[in-house]
């Protein structure tokens, strides 16, 4: 009944750099749990939850930058897949999805775990593709191979995305008992090569033309992964040309020196006179979305004459409304070459002088508000928290109010690198995707997570993998407090019971089910007593769960907000 075929779907796989598979259980799927568990260069694991599954297979691929694999059987199964999925698709993961189906003849006719999956992710994955149900005919096994290898080929191009394999199956779908199977390792496989883009001489020209026309020179990143090529590009072009970079802390630019790192807080005031000041003549962005919503605002509204984005491939987002230029290029090589061919252009000094004194400004009422509170908040249990992290660590941050108020915080260490689920910014796959990396690396992994977003996707802990290098830190507010800062809902007689959803929820015994260390505290004293028992590398995995209280981290979150603003009052 095994058709070689489908042994050479994990042969193929192997062979085009794939090292893991997350596999859900099923019947339908059971050819390729079988086949994907017994090759021999593909560590394999299962996760019953597909959309955990989905989402630790995204973790395992945005540590490694290869592609894994994530596998499940036919219907509703397959459908759990979209959060990571789309997650992957704008955060450019590489993730190979195979999902088994029946064949077609049987869809619509009331035969179980059927539904329409032909291209069930739609514009969420770079390209989807059904495999033939019939496989006996040698065209048919060429398609099936070469379809393998495009698939993987398509999603490790630039820029990086899931691909869909749809895999129709009819019985038997098990071997018998004594079966051998044998993988072919002389399959054809197709790969490729990737050129490097470079801009000629006269392209050069064009550009410096332009930059030595101005005066006001800011360069904003967005997310992206830890390139020490590329700060060190970005740290000679400051010390040469004083240019201003601005990068929030999932930039991973936080070993950048004057690095602009809080232009939330700096662009608190609303006065049109000194937001006019900081308005630069030429805009360079690079790298996927950023998280800072003043900045973004800020750069609508007082929109640069010139704007450059760098972006080696793919489709191109115009988030500041401004831009005017492509360049088809890597961050770091055009940085390293701007820097070279921009030496001894002047420059407006104060311009970068304002910025860097403005950052240093927010820095110091920062610390003078915490040195004059009392009250323990989610805010100062983060800076606690991130100012002892260990180094050489990955840190990961839950969306809403965890990502939020850790990029207020900063991060000063350079040894550490930051994630997190800024794609699409859902709550539903922080911890999964934190186990993924977990498993892919023996360094330490910290998460903070929300109450909410932790017990959203609790299941991420619902398997035999569990990484005893794994932290989790749960700020526990007994609910949605995002809604309780932004405005819109905090004014609304439903913001408590519609928005914020409180919930009674601890983690505690979620840590006893899941054999996880368990760590709380109420109070700056008891945090920093678990702090270095927490982060001790004893393999254990464990949970430090937080505890505070709502109303007052939104009270003291705007009184923050109103002290940082007072600077600029006259």
């Amino acid at each position: 009944m095994y058709y070689q075929p489908i042994l050479n779907i994990a042969e193929i796989c192997a062979q085009k750099g794939v090292e893991d598979a997350i596999l859900s259980p099923g019947s339908r799927c059971a050819p390729l749990i079988i086949v994907f568990a017994r090759h021999p260069d593909i560590e394999s694991k299962s996760v019953t939850d597909e959309r955990t599954a989905a989402f630790i297979a995204l973790g395992i691929a945005q540590h490694k930058q290869k592609p894994t694999v994530c596998a499940c059987t036919s219907g509703t199964a397959a459908l759990n897949y979209g959060p990571a999925i789309a997650e992957a698709f704008y955060q450019n993961i590489p993730l190979i999805v195979l999902t088994a189906d029946r064949s077609p003849e049987w869809l619509d006719q009331q035969d179980g775990q059927t539904i329409h999956q032909t291209n069930l992710y739609g514009s969420h994955v770079k390209a989807s593709y059904d495999i033939p149900v019939s496989i006996s005919h040698p065209d048919a096994v060429w398609h099936v191979e070469r379809t393998i290898s495009e698939a993987i080929n398509l999603a490790m191009t630039v820029p990086y995305g899931p691909v869909h394999l749809n895999v129709p199956f009819r019985e038997p779908f098990y071997p018998e008992p004594n079966e051998q199977l044998e993988f072919d390792t002389s399959i054809k496989v197709i790969d490729q090569m990737e050129s490097h883009c470079v801009l000629n001489e006269s392209q050069w020209d064009e550009l410096i033309a332009t930059a030595n026309k101005v005066n006001n020179i800011v360069i904003v990143a967005g997310q992206e992964r830890k390139d020490h090529r590329l700060i060190e590009a970005l740290h000679t072009l400051k010390q040469k040309n004083a240019i201003t970079v601005i990068g929030d802390i999932i930039t991973n630019l936080h070993p950048l020196e004057h690095l602009i790192r809080q232009p939330d807080l700096i662009l608190m005031p609303t006065a049109d006179s000194f937001k006019k000041t900081l308005q630069p003549n030429l805009l360079i962005t690079f790298g996927q979305s950023t998280v800072s919503k003043n900045l973004k605002l800020y750069l609508r509204e007082y929109k640069a004459t010139h704007h450059w984005h760098i972006q080696l491939a793919g489709p191109v987002a115009d988030t500041y409304q401004s831009l005017r230029q492509l360049l088809r290029i890597s961050p770091a090589y055009f940085f390293k070459e701007f820097s070279q061919r921009l030496n001894g252009h002047q420059l407006n000094l104060d311009y970068n002088e304002s910025w860097l004194k403005l950052e240093e400004e927010v820095k110091t009422k920062f610390d003078s508000f915490w040195a004059s509170k009392q009250n323990f908040t989610d805010l100062e249990a983060i800076k606690r928290i991130m100012d002892c992290l260990p180094d050489n660590s990955f840190l990961h941050l839950g969306n809403s109010t965890a990502v939020r108020y850790a990029n207020f915080v900063g991060l000063n260490n350079p040894t550490i690198e930051v994630f997190s689920n800024r794609g699409t910014s859902g709550i539903d796959g922080s911890t999964s995707t934190a186990v993924g990396h977990s498993l892919s690396t023996t360094k330490l992994n910290i998460l903070i997570v929300g109450d909410v977003a932790f017990f959203y996707d609790r299941n991420a802990l619902w398997h035999q993998h569990l990484p005893q290098n794994l932290r989790i830190v749960v700020m526990n507010n007994h609910g949605g407090g995002i809604f309780k800062l932004i405005k819109g809902p905090n004014q609304l007689p439903e913001v408590n019971e519609f928005f914020v959803t409180k919930q009674p929820l601890c983690a505690k015994l979620t840590a006893q089910e899941f054999k996880l260390d368990y760590l709380s505290c109420h109070s700056t004293e008891e945090l920093q007593q678990h702090l270095a028992r927490f982060f001790v590398d004893d393999g254990t995995a464990k949970i430090l769960e937080i505890f505070t209280v709502l109303d007052t981290n939104t009270d003291i979150f705007h009184q923050l907000k109103q002290h940082i603003s007072n600077r600029y009052e006259k």
